[in-house]
């Protein structure tokens, strides 16, 4: 019964918004550098109507959806960008790339075991890195989220707001990432590494095809695969467990669902 009368006063007061009213929403100011001025506003826009039957408006359904986003974000880029977020975290940890995969337990064999680990290390070094320039993409493209993309995402799967994070800015972050994987790869010295592993290994190979892997394509698309996913992971936490909601915004929005 809740849920029905959030939308039944939701939903008809979204349908009835001008375009005018729309475009006005859209060029608002992110309430991401004053949020709590727009929060503010937001809880005194609707103070007329109290209690935990409080009705929702478009306006503070995006404005919610953006704050989860942001915390979400904010989470999920610190916790990549640490010293091994990635390579201490079993669910993003970059290996080697599936065509060399086959070399690694070969060059274990043959005693190049240490060499093998400081090339999955200096890998991950490198995924951490760039993580670090993940938050201004991901907060542009949160800015620039509309109404109906908010309400699309409250009534979404668990991961639908990442999702929206993924086709707004996906290739941008591959073009990002990119520069500063390569570098950090040299830097990292993971791309000596990996062409002498590849090196002994081919050597060794006795006529199969020789490896030869594109290592900062493979390495940037696992970091932003592996923010992604942390992302999500935030998320769906918010949307589940009422200690992740932080805010009053966040409380009203994903404790109304």
């Amino acid at each position: 019964m809740k849920t029905i009368r959030l939308w039944a006063v939701a939903l008809p007061l979204f349908l009835a918004l001008s375009a005018q009213a729309q475009d006005s929403t859209v060029r608002r100011q992110s309430p991401f550098g004053k949020l709590g001025g727009v929060l503010d506003k937001v809880l005194q826009a609707t103070s007329a109507t109290t209690g935990a039957g409080a009705a929702l408006t478009p306006t503070d359904i995006a404005t919610g959806l953006k704050e989860a986003l942001r915390v979400g974000i904010d989470k999920g880029s610190t916790q990549a960008s640490a010293l091994d977020g990635y390579y201490k975290n079993d669910l993003i940890k970059i290996l080697f790339p599936p065509e060399a995969q086959r070399i690694e337990s070969r060059l274990r064999q043959l005693g190049f075991g240490k060499q093998v680990d400081q090339f999955v290390v200096a890998l991950n070094r490198s995924a951490e890195d760039a993580a670090k320039k993940a938050k201004p993409v991901f907060f542009k493209a949160i800015t620039q989220m509309t109404i109906q993309d908010a309400v699309g995402i409250l009534r979404g799967s668990d991961n639908a707001a990442t999702e929206y994070l993924r086709r707004t800015t996906g290739q941008q972050l591959v073009a990002e990432f990119t520069p500063i994987i390569d570098s950090t790869l040299q830097k990292n010295n993971a791309t000596r590494y990996y062409n002498t592993l590849a090196t002994t290994y081919n050597k060794f190979a006795f006529g199969q095809k020789p490896v030869n892997a594109n290592l900062t394509e493979y390495a940037t698309g696992k970091a932003v695969d592996g923010l992604f996913l942390l992302v999500a992971q935030e998320e769906k936490r918010i949307r589940e467990n009422p200690v992740a909601r932080v805010t009053d915004i966040l409380k009203r929005v994903f404790g109304s669902r």
